[in-house]
């Protein structure tokens, strides 16, 4: 090993890059590889995002329509028959809140949770959840059941 045969090692060195604009001499000066005047030659362009070379953008194409209300809460429904197929399969004993939902896997967590009414329940359960329609609540009433609303 010499100093004239000094190589750095395998997949150390990833420098190549062209050397753009370092005059007429290196091949690359003039216009450093950019073409001849427009937008696109000059330094700081950045395209837009969804530019599509002046046509109509797909987002301004589309029509819009309709309403989206920003304080909608979105509730997680669970049906009376998945919780008494939770009483079956012995999961849940004779209370249920929102923990024992996320626990099997049910609902998941920061979003409120709303008891629906399909299905029939036999079980008698404590039920605290944030919401019940008409038909859970009476379900779960007339089987002896508790309904706390959080």
């Amino acid at each position: 090993m010499e100093l004239n045969n000094l190589k750095p090692a395998k997949g150390s060195v990833k420098s190549n890059n062209k050397r753009v604009g370092r005059g007429e001499g290196s091949g690359k000066g003039g216009t450093a590889t950019r073409g001849h005047k427009g937008a696109k030659s000059r330094s700081g362009y950045s395209k837009k995002i969804g530019f599509e070379g002046g046509q109509m953008p797909l987002q301004r194409r589309v029509p819009k329509f309709g309403f989206t209300n920003r304080n909608r809460v979105a509730y997680q429904g669970v049906n009376l028959d998945t919780l008494q197929r939770l009483v079956d399969e012995g999961k849940i004993k004779d209370t249920v809140d929102v923990d024992a939902l996320i626990e099997n896997g049910l609902v998941s967590k920061n979003k409120p949770v709303k008891i629906l009414g399909r299905g029939e329940l036999k079980a008698k359960l404590k039920i605290s959840v944030h919401k019940f329609t008409a038909t859970a609540k009476e379900a779960i009433e007339a089987a002896g059941g508790e309904v706390v609303t959080l």
